[in-house]
């Protein structure tokens, strides 16, 4: 045994005793394997090489565990946001009845091929839009509810699954036959087109002034045929 090392024992009887002040003599404190039980060995030199050795392994678990490659490493898309506005030759109110209608903006807007709103919930509805977009087709789909609306003010939404987008048509007027409508939409960047995302937003805003401008047509085609007072 190494210098400075002791070695205990419990005895039934006696308690804990060291091995070397047990006498050969004395038969009431010899150690049996049935009524006694080693404690503990303390040796600095042999605490001191348990304590590095645990120091070791702790650190080789860590670098073990920091070389195992991650299971889930989600990819955070960008997002951007287009703002167009235009004014239109129809007074608020009939503006926003047409853009009520979200089943008729297809007619406007030249990348949304439909929109269908769903009979129990008519707050949702299904978009899908099909276009050519920097020299990719391009297809996406998703769900957007319809937020509360400020009537003759604002319409604004936010997709629940599919394409991550959402945004606001607000609705100013200038006298009482024109307003300024102004439409933002905010929308992520989705993955087959994030090569060229530096020339989409570009893109996109001047098919949203397309559509605003188509808009304004059948907004006035739609204002020509109410009844005037």
């Amino acid at each position: 045994m190494a210098a400075g090392a002791a070695l205990y024992y419990y005895h039934p009887g006696a308690g804990k005793v060291s091995l070397e002040a047990v006498a050969p003599s004395s038969p009431s404190l010899a150690l049996r394997p049935s009524q006694s039980k080693v404690l503990c060995v303390s040796s600095s030199r042999w605490w001191m090489r348990r304590r590095w050795e645990g120091k070791a392994s702790s650190v080789s678990s860590r670098a073990r565990a920091s070389a195992r490659p991650a299971l889930f490493s989600p990819v955070a898309m960008d997002w951007q946001e287009c703002t167009t506005e235009l004014e239109v030759d129809v007074p608020c109110s009939v503006a926003y009845q047409c853009y009520s209608e979200r089943e008729s903006i297809p007619q406007w807007m030249p990348f949304i091929s439909s929109v269908k709103i769903l009979e129990d919930k008519p707050d949702l509805s299904r978009w899908t839009l099909k276009y050519e977009v920097l020299g990719r087709d391009v297809e996406f789909s998703w769900l957007a509810r319809n937020m509360t609306p400020i009537k003759n003010q604002k319409i604004h939404w936010r997709s629940l699954e599919g394409l991550a987008n959402r945004g606001a048509v607000r609705f100013f007027p200038k006298s009482s036959s024109s307003c300024r409508v102004q439409l933002t939409v905010a929308y992520e960047v989705p993955e087959i087109l994030a090569p060229v995302a530096s020339a989409l937003k570009p893109f996109l805003e001047s098919l949203l002034l397309k559509g605003l401008e188509r808009f304004a047509t059948f907004a006035k085609e739609r204002n020509s045929k109410i009844p005037q007072a």
